[in-house]
C-alpha cells in the first residue's frame, strides 16, 4: 500500500522537506521518532511512500503513528479528514526551547541527518555541557553557548570550547534538527 498524496503532502509539511530519496526517508524516520517517540523502519517508510513496491497492507499501529505525526489522534480520524482542505497551509506544531528557562542539570538529545546525534545539559546562562557526540563533529566534553533550540530549523551554536580554546561558532548547516528532553540524570542511574 503507497499512501495517497494528501497523506504525503502532510508528512512533508511536519518535517519541512520534501520527500523525493532514501536519505529524506531516513529524515523523516528520524523525525518521525523524534516528535511521536515511535519507531517505523525506514524500509515501511520507503514502502508506504513508493519508493520500495510492495503488495503488503501496513499495519495499523504504523498507521496511527504517522496520523498522530501529522496532528490525528487515529489513523481513521486523518481518513475523515476533508481533503478539500489538504492544499492548504498544514503547518504542525513547532517546538522550541527557551534556553534561558531551562532548569540548570535539563539534558536535551539534538537529532540531525545524517544519524548525527548530540546529548547535553544545560550548564547555565546559556552553556551546554556535551555529554554524548555521535557522528557530529561536536565533542564530549565541548562546552556550547547558544540561545534558541528550534524543532526543524538548523542549530546555531555562537561559541563552542573545546579543551579552554573557542573554536568559534557552529551550525547544522541547512541541516533541520530535531530534539527532545531526556529524563533527569538522577531517573537515569546516573
Amino acid at each position: 500500500m503507497v499512501l495517497d498524496r494528501y497523506t504525503i503532502k502532510y508528512m512533508e509539511t511536519q518535517c519541512g522537506r520534501k520527500i523525493r530519496s532514501s536519505a529524506d526517508c531516513e529524515y523523516l524516520a528520524l523525525d518521525i521518532e523524534s516528535l511521536t517517540g515511535e519507531h517505523i523502519g525506514i524500509n515501511t517508510i520507503k514502502r508506504l511512500l513508493g519508493f520500495i513496491r510492495d503488495e503488503h497492507n501496513p499495519r495499523i499501529t504504523t498507521l496511527n503513528i504517522i496520523a498522530r505525526y501529522v496532528g490525528c489522534e487515529t489513523w481513521e480520524q486523518l481518513r475523515r479528514m476533508d481533503y478539500a482542505y489538504a492544499s492548504s497551509s498544514f503547518t504542525g506544531k513547532r517546538k522550541e526551547v527557551i534556553v534561558r528557562q531551562l532548569e540548570l542539570g535539563r539534558r536535551i538529545r539534538i537529532m540531525y541527518f545524517p544519524k548525527r546525534i548530540v546529548d547535553m545539559e544545560y550548564q547555565s546562562d546559556c552553556h551546554f555541557l556535551v555529554l554524548k557526540s555521535e557522528n557530529s563533529k561536536l565533542l564530549q566534553g565541548d562546552q556550547l553557548i547558544l540561545t534558541h533550540i528550534i524543532e526543524r530549523y538548523p542549530l546555531l551554536v555562537s561559541e563552542v570550547i573545546r579543551d579552554g580554546k573557542s573554536l568559534g561558532s557552529f551550525s547544522t548547516g541547512d541541516r533541520p534538527i530535531s530534539y527532545r528532553l531526556l529524563p533527569e540524570a538522577s531517573q537515569q542511574g546516573e
